[in-house]
């Protein structure tokens, strides 16, 4: 079913794209839904493995645009689909979603009192072929913290659906999150600034 937020503020017309959304994130829903667009929501599974030699933002990129693939057969012409994926960096190292609690913790005691970089890879596909593949990046500084504040949050919230075991919106990000430097929507999924840039270029919002 077609979400849509309530007084939209992105004007309707005819000749604009049907706006797809292929995400099962509930922040990625939402963060649309705040920026005013109506959208549908599609799922299907699509493998998240990526070749080695990919680093940093070329794995978000590759990501979103492999994501994208998988639904491009289905795509009708008068539709625009929009795929995002997450992963956080320490280093070169990419930490996707933890397997297991056991895992998660690990990755946290990895984090804890460091900085490390988020990406955000999008791929906006139109159904008429035209593709745009971008990624944004946001450094994120965390304070020492302790066992138990770790195995805490993993007990207690849901880390296993989120590249880097956290959420920034999350208890742990308010506790444990001292800095950030770039945009805080990118670390939660969506760099909605440059979403909106590149569907206004592609004619697909407007005021």
């Amino acid at each position: 079913m077609p979400l849509s937020a309530p007084d939209s503020l992105v004007s309707s017309t005819s000749r604009r794209p049907r706006l797809v959304l292929a995400s099962n994130s509930p922040r990625r829903r939402q963060l649309l839904t705040d920026l005013g667009l109506s959208y549908q929501v599609r799922l299907r599974e699509v493998d998240e493995s990526f070749p080695a030699h990919l680093v940093r933002a070329e794995v978000a990129e590759y990501l979103a645009a492999h994501k994208a693939a998988a639904y491009a057969p289905d795509l009708a012409p008068d539709e625009l689909l929009i795929t995002a994926d997450t992963i956080v960096c320490l280093e070169n190292d990419v930490l996707n979603k933890p397997a297991d609690a056991a895992e998660a913790v690990r990755m946290l005691q990895r984090l804890q009192g460091r900085a490390h970089e988020v990406y955000t890879g999008v791929c906006l596909l139109h159904g008429d072929g035209r593709r745009v593949v971008f990624s944004d990046q946001t450094r994120v500084h965390f304070r020492p913290l302790t066992l138990a504040e770790i195995e805490h949050y993993v007990a207690h919230y849901s880390p296993l659906d989120k590249a880097g075991a956290y959420g920034a919106q999350d208890w742990i990000g308010m506790v444990a999150v001292t800095r950030l430097e770039g945009s805080y929507f990118n670390v939660m999924g969506l760099p909605v600034h440059r979403v909106w840039e590149e569907l206004v270029t592609l004619g697909a919002v407007g005021l």
